[in-house]
Formats: structure tokens, C-alpha cells, sequence
């Protein structure tokens, strides 16, 4: 099969195409001949070598597929080949065929696309482990996410809206502005052109906001924790910004709030099984009814997986980059 070889890592220009033998078939696990693979994030801090794989899994980039089961292991049976589904996967998924665990898998909604069904797992495993399972958010509540044009941003918004909090989101440029607004966030801050934080806090007064999400961290950290009233829950997901920082820690204990995190691809095999069955429940139908979009900024063939991800690293885009695999 054909894959995408990240080296020892790099920059972008260290991707390359390749060819190797398909992934061996395990108990419990499905190989997928892939259609499309999202990219991520964490697939640039793999490629530069600050996010190495679990132990077992496959060192090729790429934790989202869509394609066609093209096998199945004999104690799999919710499957059968040729079943189209999208995955959430250890790794492996910049490549012609991705073994991944069945129970992580999830059949691709009728009103959607297989490049469409690839953009799902990552984000939508992620925002509902986080802000609904860990952060509890509730109708009524007020709920910010940072980077609300990203892949994590936009379908945190349509999620907290579509189970009826009020959202607030932090982007810049007026282009990023005008799709969060369309997407159904209530209110929406320039983070280059405002000081975010204060006018929020103009905006929520001391009753402050309920849940956040964040992946940025350093400075972010504090203001967030200051916005929060009450029972507040931070959730945090990344540190671009840097994850050392100096707290005033003091609003944790007088506010009564929740400083939380965690990370996707670390979780036990069951962790993930329980946050697919979730969607399943209560986000698939969703889907089905065309209730959430699913934006796509731009599909890349594999072998231009170096400008997908240089796209990636300029944060231009809106919604999701995919690769067409084949």
C-alpha cells in the first residue's frame, strides 16, 4: 500500500510517499481500505516528534479515516466487508488501508460524504468526551471555546447549541467571524482586535461563564479562570501557548471550579468504544437529520500532504483539511 513516511520528523517538506506492507489483521479489529483521512493538529506535533504514538500502534500519521471495511477479524461481528464507516484511529490513517479496533468505528450517515465522514471522529470524539461527558455542559449554560473556526471550535459550537447552551468563541478576521456567527455562536470575540477576556466579562457580568475549552493555554490559563463563576468548569486540551505558567489558583476554591483535561489517543480501547456508542446515541442522529454541518476548507490528494499540513501550521483555514486518499 501507499503511505505517508514523516521520517525522523520535521518540518512539512520531511512528508513523503511511500509503499509497504498492509497492516496485519488483529482480534477485535477491522482494516479499512481508506477514502479520505482527516488531518490534525496532533498530526503536526507527531511529525515534529512531540507526540509519539501509544505503544502498538502504527507510527504512520493520521487519527481519522472514511473508507470501505475491506476485512474484519473473526470475533468481529457488528461489521461486515464493505461497510461504509468512518474510525477514530490509533494511527495509520495517511495510508491506502488503517487497522483499526471495530468498536471505534461508526457507520457514515446517508446525508453525508465519505471526505465528509473523515472530518468527524477526531473533533467530534474529542468535543463530546470533553464538554459533555468530562465538563457536563447543560441547556442554559454559557459555554466558551477558543479557536471557534478550527475543527475542535466549530463543532464545539454546533454541539453546545444544538443541546442548548449559549456559546461564546474567540477568532479573528472577519471571514472566521461571519462562519462562527453562521454556525450559531452567540457571541463572538477578534482575540487580535479585542481584549477578549474583558469583554466577556462585560458581557457575563459576575455571574461568569459556566464551561470552557481550551488548547491554547499560557496566559489563556488565568483569564480563563477568571471568567468562570461558580461551579465553573475549565476544560483544557492543548498548550500551544505554552503549559508552564504561574496561577493565581485562589478563584479555584472561593469559585468552587474544575480545572480539567485530558488527551484522546492515550485512552483505553474501551474509553473510546464507550465515547463512540455515545455519539452513536446522541450526536449520529443529529447528523441524520442535518442538523450540524460539517465544513471542509479544502481536500489534498496523499502526496500533498506537506501543503496540507502547511495549511495546517498557518491556521487559515476554516473547518477541516482532508486528505483524498485514493
Amino acid at each position: 500500500m501507499k503511505y505517508i513516511d514523516h521520517g525522523t520528523g520535521g518540518g512539512a517538506s520531511c512528508l513523503k510517499i511511500k509503499e509497504g506492507a498492509l497492516p496485519q489483521l488483529q482480534p477485535g479489529c477491522v482494516l479499512i481500505e481508506v477514502a479520505y483521512a482527516g488531518v490534525n493538529r496532533p498530526d503536526i506535533f507527531q511529525r515534529a516528534g512531540a507526540y509519539p504514538p501509544p505503544v502498538g500502534a502504527s507510527p504512520v500519521l493520521g487519527l481519522e479515516v472514511a473508507g470501505k471495511i475491506a476485512a474484519k477479524a473473526d470475533d468481529v461481528q457488528q461489521w461486515k466487508i464493505n461497510d461504509l464507516v468512518c474510525a477514530l484511529t490509533p494511527g495509520g490513517g495517511y495510508a491506502e488501508y488503517c487497522l483499526v479496533p471495530a468498536a471505534h468505528c461508526l457507520p457514515v450517515p446517508k446525508t453525508l460524504s465519505l471526505a465528509e465522514a473523515a472530518a468527524l471522529p477526531e473533533n467530534y470524539f474529542t468535543v463530546w468526551s470533553n464538554v459533555f461527558e468530562r465538563g457536563q455542559l447543560k441547556a442554559g449554560e454559557k459555554f466558551l471555546v477558543h479557536g471557534g473556526a478550527g475543527g475542535i471550535g466549530y463543532t464545539a459550537i454546533q454541539l453546545a447549541k444544538a443541546f442548548g447552551a449559549t456559546v461564546f468563541t474567540t477568532v479573528t478576521g472577519e471571514e472566521k467571524i461571519a462562519a462562527v456567527k453562521k454556525l450559531g455562536a452567540d457571541f463572538i470575540f477578534d482575540y487580535k482586535k479585542q481584549d477578549w477576556a474583558e469583554e466577556i466579562k462585560k458581557t457575563v457580568g459576575r455571574t461568569g461563564l459556566d464551561c470552557i475549552l481550551d488548547f491554547i493555554g499560557g496566559d489563556y490559563i488565568q483569564k480563563n479562570l477568571k471568567l468562570l463563576g461558580t461551579n465553573g468548569r475549565l476544560i483544557q486540551i492543548a498548550f500551544l501557548q505554552g503549559a508552564r505558567v504561574e496561577l493565581d489558583c485562589l478563584p479555584i476554591l472561593t469559585r468552587n471550579l474544575t480545572f480539567t483535561g485530558s488527551m484522546l489517543r492515550p485512552r483505553s480501547n474501551e474509553e473510546k468504544a464507550a465515547i463512540a456508542a455515545a455519539l452513536y446515541k446522541n450526536v449520529w442522529p443529529l447528523l441524520a437529520d442535518k442538523k450540524l454541518q460539517i465544513i471542509i476548507h479544502k481536500i489534498f490528494p496523499l502526496a500533498q500532504a506537506a501543503a496540507a499540513h502547511e495549511l495546517m501550521e498557518a491556521s487559515e483555514h476554516i473547518g477541516k483539511i482532508v486528505l483524498k486518499v485514493q
